[in-house]
């Protein structure tokens, strides 16, 4: 499958008569101050901790969920078996452009969603338990990279943006995350696997 998005770096935006454009490092600082402001304890704090160590604490819930999903889940519809730029392609066509980090050391994927998700899809959720994948919300924490982190660096298992996030409250849409499991699971019953 070859699929034709750079999204290494934010997508420009195409400027129409009477439409503010804002430039990416507008768009990215949003974004670290929106994604910021989830924080355990103060914004402030998260924007040290990226520049301390590249990671920081988010709580789920507030302003956006996320769905873990096993990566032979997310990637089972192309055959891929570990993180790479065409898995992240692939991942970006498939949601969407929706935000997604990937956590290699624990080999899954965090699509980020709507805070609502684990409430308004909680019957969906229910039965993709038995698969590993998990709705997480309120009560639970995610190690979020810096935005500026989104290759997967050769040799090192650091969490990564798969997806970057485009702008400030751009998140998966939980149709996007809920087909890409369902096609995950049928190419994997498909090949016989067990889930």
């Amino acid at each position: 499958m070859t699929v034709d998005h750079t999204h290494r770096a934010l997508r420009p935006v195409e400027a129409s008569p009477g439409v503010l454009v804002h430039p990416t490092a507008d768009r990215r600082l949003a974004t670290g101050q929106w994604l910021s402001a989830a924080h355990i304890t103060s914004a402030a704090e998260a924007r040290r901790e990226w520049r301390k160590t590249g990671m920081t604490l988010l709580r789920l819930g507030g302003i956006f969920s996320a769905v873990r999903i096993p990566l032979r889940v997310a990637l089972a519809p192309v055959g891929f078996d570990r993180p790479s730029r065409e898995a992240d392609e692939f991942l970006s066509f498939a949601l969407e452009d929706g935000p997604v980090i990937c956590d290699p050391a624990g080999r899954r994927y965090y699509a980020l969603v709507p805070a609502s998700m684990p409430t308004t899809w909680h019957v969906a959720a229910a039965e993709w338990r038995e698969d590993e994948v998990d709705c997480l919300g309120r009560g639970v924490y995610l190690g979020v990279p810096r935005l500026e982190r989104t290759t997967l660096q050769p040799g090192s298992l650091d969490s990564y943006w798969s997806v970057p996030m485009q702008s400030a409250g751009a998140l998966c849409t939980p149709l996007a995350v809920a087909r890409l499991i369902a096609a995950g699971k049928h190419a994997l019953a498909e090949e016989g696997g067990l889930l």
